[in-house]
């Protein structure tokens, strides 16, 4: 028997992510706000770790992610940080931090990275209003992953939250702005509510990965945010979403469960007592 520690995962690079693309393999993403799911995430072998700025809606409880601020993106990243060793970490740019200057931008997202230890993060829309944001940052040296179609800080421009790209016209911007990302040095774009054939096209015409939310299969990889994936945000119910637990169902039957006992003075016995 071998008394070495057993070798480390490696860790997850955007290099990695191009080279799954390449491979045909299939990117898992997930978002995570706290170190205990980030450590489960990692552990459990996802690629990619969000924090999201839906932090903003499944945690705290707001109608939007427009509220989010830069500094409770950086509160809850670096807690992630404490809970993932081998998976990428991306950090989204919440609403007003990537839009005033390039230069703004570069000093917003270099705050992320010191202060939270993440290898990158996310900017919101690929058109032209975007694009000098995202080649300033990769020009200093900092990873950006793209994000287009359904773009939930512009929401009111928007009309609310609906699949984009189901005109010709919108379908051709979606593309045309995958791809402008790409060119501008982004490292994975990722798709929201579009159609799948869009999402497809975007896949086969762009270099770098894609990684959908309701986007369909032919994408590179798959994104879905915690508290729903786990059936915590039971009052969300889109199309696009499958539920692989029912943890809120599971919480409600262990409090109940917990009340029962401290009511019925079953709870704390003899064993959870110290003499």
């Amino acid at each position: 028997m071998s008394s070495q520690s057993p070798e480390p995962a490696r860790r997850v690079t955007t290099r990695t992510l191009l080279a799954m693309k390449e491979a045909g393999e299939r990117i898992v993403c997930l978002t995570a706000y706290d170190a205990l799911f980030a450590r489960i995430l990692d552990e459990s072998g996802v690629d990619v770790v969000l924090v999201g700025d839906s932090v903003g809606q499944v945690v705290c409880g707001f109608d939007s992610t427009i509220p989010v601020t830069l500094e409770a993106m950086i509160h809850h990243g670096a807690a992630v940080r404490r809970g993932v060793r081998r998976a990428l970490l991306v950090i989204d740019m919440p609403f007003l931090t990537f839009h005033v200057s390039p230069e703004e931008t570069l000093r917003n997202a270099g705050r992320v990275l010191r202060e939270t230890g993440a290898e990158g993060v996310k900017l919101e829309g690929g058109g032209e209003a975007v694009l000098p944001h995202v080649r300033k940052l990769v020009g200093a040296g900092i990873p950006v992953m793209g994000h287009v179609g359904l773009t939930p800080q512009s929401v009111h421009a928007l009309g609310g939250y609906r699949v984009q790209g189901r005109d010709p016209a919108n379908a051709e911007r979606i593309v045309a702005e995958a791809q402008a990302l790409a060119d501008a040095g982004a490292f994975a774009v990722v798709l929201e509510l579009v159609p799948r054939a869009v999402a497809a096209r975007v896949t086969e015409t762009i270099a770098v990965p894609t990684i959908g939310i309701g986007a369909g299969p032919e994408v590179d990889g798959q994104v879905l945010v915690l508290p729903d994936m786990l059936g915590l945000n039971e009052a969300f119910e889109p199309r696009f979403l499958r539920r692989f637990g029912r943890l809120a169902e599971a919480a409600r039957e262990a409090v109940s469960a917990y009340a029962e006992a401290v009511r019925g003075g079953e709870y704390p016995a003899d064993e959870h007592s110290f003499t």
